[in-house]
């Protein structure tokens, strides 16, 4: 019998029994849906770490009370740290030889409203006027913060172009106010469009001179020291110098183990990607399982249509069909329910992948060879899994078969 007609024999038989193949499937379903949903959203993530984590260059880094780490008793005992506070970077700024600039900045989440108009959750950074020296903050309406703004705790503010966007949808936003956790601030500015990851992304911030900031929003809290190194080959020599002093003002030998952390981008997007590892290695178990228990469950299945159809197996014995004709016919079934699964899987990952990119920053745009690769898997297990009951609805004897009443 030809393949197209085995084929369309298989659907025939499919469809006609549509509920069981539907929860036979679902194994296989959700391993693709894993497999395009995830590898999407992480290609995604990727190119814009990639770009955004890097933007301040590598001639930046941050001095912070607890870095990056994996490991959760490394966090804790970093918990136990002192914060650093605005006075740590007064002091590195007016001691450091190395440093072309040196910035405070503190962050926290906070609800956005205006007008009937509201975001909760939303980023907000305190920082000091020197920021835009050690970061990729273009302005394009209005101006940065100033000197004058965090000395004399003015309550405005420099916004993302997302938030303009949101709030102002048809007005010049420069000039007008916007309530932050209740108080009300005036934008002086408005970022050009960047975009970036949704926990970090430039688009979506509210940014506030940092004395504002601890005044109205965080009264405590450790803050991060940002430092440009005055040549990017001195970046080495400015990162001990910045340790040394900060050791200093701290209370500490040289010598002694410093009880803060020195970031670099590079350092980010290497956690980033030892991050990113452990859920590939995470994803391949959880398909891994699937796969397998969808497996058996196609199997079992099989098997329970190998009893119900001996009859008609007999009689296609009878009439002259081979061994091998059966065979082929209960595994293009078994491939064609898998690999059915498996298209299933593709379009509801490439539809998950489509709400990232749709409501966040994060391009998750489906990749072919994802798709190729789960494909592959649904038809391998079908495959695999379908040998047996097709061998043993190949081995029926047709007299026997003939005989059996269901």
């Amino acid at each position: 019998m030809p393949w197209k007609e085995l084929t369309r024999l298989a659907l025939s038989t499919l469809w006609g029994n549509r509920l069981r193949s539907f929860l036979t499937v679902l194994g296989t379903a959700v391993s693709v849906l894993s497999i395009v949903a995830v590898v999407s959203v992480l290609n995604g993530l990727d190119r814009f770490v990639s770009a955004q984590i890097l933007t301040t260059g590598t001639d930046v880094f941050t001095l912070t009370k607890i870095g990056l780490t994996l490991d959760f008793e490394t966090y804790l005992d970093a918990l136990k740290r002192s914060d650093l506070e605005p006075e740590d970077a007064a002091f590195l700024r007016e001691r450091l030889t190395l440093a072309g600039a040196v910035v405070a900045r503190q962050s926290t989440r906070a609800s956005v409203s205006r007008q009937g108009r509201d975001a909760a959750g939303v980023p907000v950074w305190g920082v000091e006027a020197g920021y835009p020296d050690v970061g990729d903050f273009p302005v394009e309406l209005g101006r940065h913060l100033t000197t004058t703004d965090v000395l004399g705790r003015s309550e405005v503010a420099v916004v993302g172009s997302h938030i303009a966007e949101s709030f102002f949808p048809h007005e010049d936003p420069i000039g007008k106010t916007l309530r932050v956790a209740g108080h009300r601030f005036t934008i002086v500015g408005v970022l050009e469009r960047r975009g970036g990851t949704q926990d970090d992304s430039k688009d979506d911030v509210v940014i506030m001179p940092l004395s504002t900031f601890r005044k109205r929003l965080v009264q405590r809290g450790s803050v991060d020291i940002l430092v440009k190194s005055a040549d990017p080959e001195w970046i080495t020599d400015a990162k001990d110098e910045a340790s040394l002093f900060l050791k200093i003002k701290r209370g500490k030998k040289p010598y002694e183990e410093a009880d803060f952390d020195v970031l670099t981008d590079d350092q980010v997007y290497g956690i980033y990607s030892q991050t990113t590892r452990l859920v590939y290695a995470a994803l391949v178990g959880i398909v891994s399982l699937s796969l397998v228990v969808g497996g058996i469950v196609i199997m079992n299945i099989m098997l329970v249509s190998v009893t119900e159809r001996t009859r008609e197996i007999g009689i296609r014995k009878a009439i002259g069909a081979r061994s091998g004709h059966i065979v082929a016919q209960f595994l293009v079934e078994a491939i064609v329910l898998s690999f059915s699964g498996g298209v299933a899987g593709v379009l509801f990952g490439a539809l998950a992948a489509f709400f990232v990119e749709r409501f966040s920053p994060v391009p998750a745009s489906v990749q072919l060879w994802s798709v190729v690769v789960g494909l592959l898997l649904a038809a391998s297990v079908g495959l695999f899994f379908g040998i047996y009951p097709a061998r043993r609805a190949a081995q029926l004897a047709p007299i026997e078969a003939l005989r059996y009443e269901g």
